[in-house]
Parts: structure tokens; C-alpha cells; sequence
């Protein structure tokens, strides 16, 4: 698999972002999904699209010993019920502690204490990636930035500094959505153009974008090249299912068909990326 060298233009991105969908298919990594029930069954069938193999493992007693076995692992903070933000503890620990790579999603922090207490919380054990809206991801390096519920209100732009500051301090990737995604480990940064805006219409569409980077994290060690490809291979779906869309409710159908039907070649293709370091 390609290493930093990926990063040297553009197109040599694009053709490793190539490289490792055809290796998630190859694969089929074991997600394990600490998630928001409301779109826990979404995720589930975009992993399954992509090739990955997704488990919903979110309940304590099972999420730890699960995470130490699991390909990667997402905790995303969407629903806090019950007993999962405990699990999600135990999985966080248990991830790091077997070197299993996971994704915190810290779904509307800032504007609401519990999770937001949880997110920091959960840093301890290290996300080799974090993956939010602007606000969020603000929030969480320490900015007084709020968001609205899981509205941000932050442009990407204004948080690339928070994104970049979070990176550097955690050693890890930090992905902010956007109408063009900003990417960066603190020291480069990849900009993704691609993407519809039907995917701000369908609940779960973000969400499932943290399951399918932990299905890339699992298939190499390059952090930032991973996130890129995976935010990558989600939004060129996004634009074929687009084509055949007539609402978000089709457009929902169609994302799972776009997924499953994405080639390598389509992929370097029409990935539309910018690299800077």
C-alpha cells in the first residue's frame, strides 16, 4: 500500500484512495458500530455495501472483548440510552488498548453537556480519528464554538485551525464535513470536493461516513491517506446516486447501490481532491 509519497499530488491520491477501496473489498473488514439508533440499521447497510461486515456490538460486557477482536471500531455519540455510554468507555479502552484503530463521531457536543463531557472524556484512549461538522469538531479542541444540536454553525474554514490544533495534540486525523471535506494529522491537509447535498437530507448519511473510515482504517496504517479515501469513495456514491435520485428518499436506496457498485477506476477517476502540506 502506498505511504506518505500518496501525498506528493493529487493524482498519485487518488489512485492509492483507488488502491484501497479494491483492499477493503479484498478484506471485508469487521466494524464494530457503537451508534446512534436511529441509524443503526443505515450504517449496518452501508458497510455491508461497501464490503465491509458491520456488528452492532454497543452494550457492556460484550463491547470491550468485541473491540479487542473487531477490525475497527466507530463510537458515535448520536443517542446516549441506557448503558452504551458505558460500553462506548469499555470499547474506547478496550480499542486502544489492542491497538484496534477507532473513530470518535462526537455527534452535537458542545451545545449539549453530557455528550460533550463524554467526548473529552473519551480522548483519553486515544481515536486515531475524529470525524465531525465544524462546530463539533471546534468544540472539542477547547473553542467556545456551539453548534445547533448537529447543525453546525461554523464554516469548515473557520475550524481548519481547531482541526489542525486537535490533530497535532492527539496524533491523530481529524476529518471536518463540509460542502468540501477538510482532512488533516495536523501537518497536511487533503480537501475532498466531491459530495451531494442530498446527503444533508438522509439521517445517517454522516453517521455512516465515521463506520465506513473505520473500514478503511482497518486496512492500512496510514491515517490520513484512509480518511481521505473514505470520505472519498462515500461522496463519489453520493454523486451516482444523486444521478438516479428524484428525493432523499431514493436517494437513500440509491447511496447503498452507488457503494456497492463503486470501482477502483471510477474512483481515481473523478476524485476531486487537494493536498497541501
Amino acid at each position: 500500500m502506498r505511504q506518505p509519497s500518496s501525498l506528493s499530488s493529487a493524482t498519485a491520491l487518488a489512485e492509492a484512495c483507488a488502491e484501497l477501496l479494491d483492499a477493503v473489498r479484498s478484506e471485508a473488514p469487521l466494524v464494530q458500530c457503537l451508534t446512534n439508533h436511529v441509524v443503526s440499521g443505515f450504517t449496518a447497510n452501508v458497510l455491508l455495501a461497501l464490503g465491509a461486515a458491520p456488528a452492532m456490538v454497543d452494550i457492556p460486557d460484550e463491547a470491550g472483548p468485541f473491540a479487542s477482536v473487531a477490525s475497527g471500531v466507530l463510537i458515535n455519540l448520536g443517542t446516549l440510552g441506557g448503558r452504551q455510554p458505558e460500553a462506548m468507555r469499555e470499547a474506547a479502552a478496550a480499542a486502544h488498548a489492542a491497538g484496534t484503530p477507532w473513530v470518535l463521531d462526537p455527534v452535537a457536543i458542545g451545545a449539549l453537556p453530557v455528550r460533550t463531557g463524554l467526548a473529552h472524556e473519551l480522548l483519553a484512549d486515544r481515536p486515531v480519528i475524529i470525524r465531525g461538522n465544524a462546530s463539533e469538531i471546534a468544540a472539542l479542541s477547547g473553542s467556545d464554538a456551539t453548534g445547533r444540536g448537529v447543525d453546525a454553525t461554523l464554516s469548515v474554514d473557520a475550524a481548519s485551525d481547531s482541526a489542525a490544533g486537535l490533530a497535532a495534540r492527539l496524533d491523530a486525523v481529524v476529518a471536518v464535513s463540509g460542502p468540501v471535506d477538510l482532512i488533516t494529522d495536523g501537518k497536511a491537509t487533503v480537501r475532498v470536493a466531491n459530495g451531494h447535498e442530498l446527503l444533508t437530507g438522509v439521517t445517517g448519511a454522516g453517521c455512516a461516513l465515521g463506520a465506513v473510515m473505520a473500514a478503511f482504517a482497518a486496512v492500512s496504517d496510514d491515517r490520513l491517506l484512509t480518511t481521505a479515501a473514505a470520505s472519498c469513495a462515500y461522496a463519489v456514491a453520493a454523486e451516482d446516486a444523486a444521478a438516479t435520485a428524484s428525493g432523499p428518499g431514493s436517494f437513500a436506496v440509491a447511496l447503498l447501490d452507488a457503494l456497492a457498485g463503486l470501482t477502483p477506476d471510477v474512483l481515481a477517476e473523478r476524485a476531486r481532491l487537494e493536498v497541501a502540506r
